[in-house]
């Protein structure tokens, strides 16, 4: 299976994530990297796991996937392709692994490796790109480790609780 290897699994949202999809979305500290402003329903969540979350790519622009260990099935994140532009080829990619005990288990680095791969073989994407926070250094280095490039810096882009952030963007040619 092309969004599996020994580390993770990617696979669809299904209805029985939605406690966690609602907790995740509705937490405050992913906000600030999120550009969520408000909180989502249950019901806003359901709707879009069962039917948003069912269309393909071509007709939402975006793609949300589950990230699993692959030996346990346990939920450990979420990875988006969003701003999907098919004349272009592109779309823009993030990641969430929330609880700090799954992070630096090399979750997120085998699940951009999977999405790579499966957005140009299957897909025919010619790119990917990501932009985070200056200060934000382990992305920073997830995505330099998974071979995107510093190919942007954006001045006061990004605006939280904290003020303005400047942005550092990545892209990945993948063909």
């Amino acid at each position: 299976m092309l969004l599996r290897n020994s580390v993770v699994t990617l696979r669809a949202l299904e209805p029985e994530d939605i406690d966690l999809l609602y907790y995740w979305e509705n937490n405050p500290e992913i906000w600030k990297v999120s550009s969520t402003i408000a909180p989502l329903s249950k019901f806003t969540l359901n709707n879009y796991i069962l039917e948003e979350s069912q269309k393909d790519i071509f007709s939402t622009r975006q793609l949300r996937l589950v990230i699993t260990e692959t030996d346990t099935a346990k939920i450990v994140g979420l990875i988006d392709l969003f701003d999907y532009e098919p004349v272009d080829q592109r779309a823009s990619i993030g990641i969430l692994i929330n609880e700090p005990q799954n992070r630096q288990k090399g979750y997120s680095k085998n699940a951009l490796i999977l999405i790579a791969e499966y957005c140009e073989k299957i897909l025919g994407l010619h790119q990917l790109y990501a932009r985070t926070d200056e200060n934000n250094f382990a992305s920073i280095a997830l995505f330099k480790s998974c071979g995107y490039e510093q190919c942007g810096f954006l001045k006061d882009w990004h605006r939280n609780e904290d003020g303005w952030q400047n942005q550092i963007e990545f892209q990945k040619i993948l063909n």
